[in-house]
């Protein structure tokens, strides 16, 4: 999940050079990389014309990208002042991760009624390579697509949409920074595997918002390691 912190689960390809609204996407993904990375501490103001020199592109993406931030509560506006790391603490973190848990959780009920034999079947390779994997960015990238599938086969465009919203806004880093951290979600996503294959949708639910809460208590740890909290 790098040196930031999308989901234990949930991160995607960082955003294609282009248009404004991808201009302002990666604005919005290096601002929260130096976020959660401690490069930008809590309090710390952000230099918006440093900033956007930096990543070759204009004033206007960053400024868009601040207000996006400002929305998600990574970055706080002060009149007259300019914009700031907002000062999010550590149950902020968990309870990201826990509402993340618990729309995940949805999906999961909702893909144990839904998935089909081959679905079931793909989940499982996904999990098998996962295991046998070392290289962390691929442990990373097959992670992301085990959770994607379980979310989509929840059958929900809504709930895709939260989710989807949701992962842009915490930290990763867990297969990189965690040593346990991949021997731990092997274990987690067998259990859900068991789960959606007894087609027992409450025992999926509850097995996802535990992970993704266990991942929260995983992403306040790496984030002290960092020293976000650091004065």
């Amino acid at each position: 999940m790098g040196d930031v912190v999308a989901m234990p689960e949930t991160t995607g390809a960082g955003p294609r050079r282009g248009g404004p609204a991808n201009l302002k996407a990666m604005a919005a993904q290096e601002i929260r990389r130096r976020v959660f990375s401690g490069q930008l501490r809590p309090g710390a103001k952000i230099d918006q014309d440093a900033l956007a020199d930096e990543l070759g592109i204009s004033k206007l993406p960053v400024r868009e990208a601040l207000i996006t931030l400002d929305h998600e509560g990574v970055v706080e506006h002060i009149a007259r002042r300019g914009a700031y790391v907002a000062r999010m603490t550590r149950e902020d973190i968990r309870d990201h991760y826990r509402v993340f848990g618990l729309v995940s959780g949805l999906a999961a009920e909702r893909a144990a009624r839904n998935l089909s034999p081959e679905s079931l079947q793909a989940l499982t390779d996904l999990a098998d390579r996962m295991a046998a994997e070392t290289d962390p960015a691929e442990q990373e990238r097959l992670n992301f697509e085990f959770h994607r599938r379980i979310n989509h086969a929840s059958g929900s465009r809504r709930l895709v949409s939260i989710l989807g919203l949701l992962a842009k806004t915490v930290s990763h880093g867990f297969y990189e920074a965690h040593e346990d951290w991949p021997g731990k979600a092997s274990e987690d996503h067998r259990r859900i595997l068991n789960a959606l294959a007894a087609r027992s949708a409450a025992r999926a639910k509850s097995l996802v918002e535990k992970h993704f809460a266990d991942g929260g208590e995983r992403a306040v740890a790496l984030l002290e390691q960092q020293g976000f909290w650091d004065r």
